[in-house]
């Protein structure tokens, strides 16, 4: 494994000291091939060229995975790009030699090389791909896909929808991605937003739908730092699962559902529109206002009358909820950013000033620590319960994201909430998690818009 330094400078490692040892599996039996490659898709309107992308099979997002909950996932990783690459298996309680985090948990894979990816998903739901390598620029270029955990007894509905939500900063002109990834005001900013929002690589996506027919809608953010704050127009809804754990009971969507970066949600809903109508899944704008995402236009009956609301989905093992008597306490600070108070940070070993860290291009800092460290946030027993605050002394919203492990909020000195492993941590906020140290590894913690982990945003969770 590469030392945390490593990790640090894993830019110009991943170029140079990439991997090309296969994991020990691929001797044994070929495994179903994953392609990262380069391609050209129609992203925007047909007035403008097609856009090169990097997408697994040529296709972003990239194909749907599914396997039932319980069974092994093997594939083999083949990089076809001109960089080394990975993957990371969102949100899934994987081995941690599974978890895809080049510098971390393996090497990245070298161009023209390949890498075996194996292991058990144990939770059902709904999950995501994405490149865990140079990811603030690969995932923004299209390496992501869907990972759907099918549970043994699935709900009634008529149909399933996956709807993997994204934005593309486009160049207006040729229609080709802008290559400003490092750019100091993505960085320092809200992160990389896009000027095309898309639903499944399309700016005009529908579906065409039966009035009173149920639907289920797995919804994934796959954007780098866009916040989708969605509603439901013509259609009648409940939230049943969050980043893929099930909810203890169905929440009826009768305002907004915010979807951070990295964030899921599944829904079952209720085509209320009538024959000839179209229902529709609009986000919400800058200007408070609905603003078109996925259009369902109406045509034909499934029912008669809507159906009663839905029940609980089955719940997933070791979802129990953490006793904090004997939890240990950790606390992470995020300062940094423009307009924010940070006057300095460590960086390789060195206490810079804001103006010396933003020309190494680092903006951002946890725990006074503008990098990932040698040591990590903590050395955790196995099977150890945490409580970790969270504060955040920025002007600008952060999605945290923890690996390998999923958690609960506290609320009121107790966990509560469903389950998730991505948490939106608004401006001058701080929260509060709760969880049990109970995946052995080195886990990364870090904030999922991928230019704020680029720029500082990142630390690790050992468990022995």
């Amino acid at each position: 494994m590469q030392t945390r330094r490593a990790f640090i400078t894993r830019a110009t490692a991943a170029l140079g000291l990439a991997a090309t040892a296969r994991h020990p599996s691929a001797a044994s039996h070929a495994l179903p091939s994953l392609t990262a490659q380069e391609a050209s898709v129609q992203l925007a309107p047909e007035s403008y060229p097609e856009t090169s992308i990097w997408g697994y099979e040529g296709r972003t997002p990239g194909p749907v995975i599914r396997v039932p909950q319980g069974e092994r996932l093997q594939r083999r990783l083949v990089n076809d790009l001109p960089e080394p690459t990975s993957v990371h298996w969102h949100g899934i309680r994987i081995d941690n030699a599974m978890d895809g985090v080049a510098g971390l948990t393996q090497d990245a894979v070298a161009p023209g090389q390949s890498f075996d990816y194996d292991f058990v998903v144990p939770d059902a739901g709904t999950y995501w791909y994405h490149a865990h390598n140079r990811s603030w620029v690969q995932v923004a270029r299209g390496l992501h896909g869907p990972l759907i955990v099918e549970e043994a007894e699935a709900p009634e509905v008529d149909r399933e929808e996956i709807l993997v939500l994204d934005d593309w900063l486009l160049d207006r002109d040729t229609g080709l991605i802008d290559d400003s990834f490092n750019h100091p005001m993505m960085m320092s900013h809200a992160g990389r937003i896009g000027n095309l929002i898309t639903a499944n690589g399309r700016f005009d996506l529908s579906v065409p739908v039966r009035r009173h027919a149920r639907l289920r809608l797995r919804l994934i953010n796959a954007s780098n730092a866009r916040i989708f704050p969605l509603q439901l127009d013509g259609l009648r809804g409940w939230i049943v699962a969050l980043d893929g754990m099930p909810l203890a009971a169905p929440e009826m969507l009768d305002d907004i559902l915010i979807l951070g970066p990295a964030q899921r949600a599944d829904l079952i809903v209720d085509v209320m529109a009538g024959e000839g109508e179209t229902a529709h899944l609009p986000r919400i704008g800058n200007d408070d206002r609905p603003a078109p995402l996925v259009a369902f236009p109406v045509s034909g009956s499934a029912a008669q009358r809507p159906r009663a609301a839905p029940g609980a989905l089955p719940p997933n093992p070791g979802d129990g909820i953490p006793s904090l008597a004997d939890a240990r306490p950790l606390r992470l600070v995020m300062a940094g950013g423009a307009m924010g108070r940070m006057e300095s940070a460590v960086l390789g070993g060195e206490r810079l000033g804001f103006r010396e860290l933003a020309a190494q291009g680092r903006f951002w800092a946890f725990n006074e620590m503008a990098e990932m460290t040698q040591e990590p946030l903590a050395d955790l027993s196995l099977g150890e319960p945490v409580r970790l605050e969270i504060v955040n002394e920025t002007v600008f919203p952060h999605a945290m994201h923890l690996h390998g492990m999923h958690f609960r909020e506290v609320r009121d000195g107790r966990p509560a909430g469903p389950m998730r492993d991505t948490l939106m941590i608004d401006p001058r906020e701080t929260r509060e998690i709760a969880f049990v140290a109970d995946n052995p590894g080195d886990w990364l913690f870090h904030c999922h818009m991928l230019s704020h982990a680029e720029s500082g945003m990142m630390t690790w969770i050992r468990v022995t």
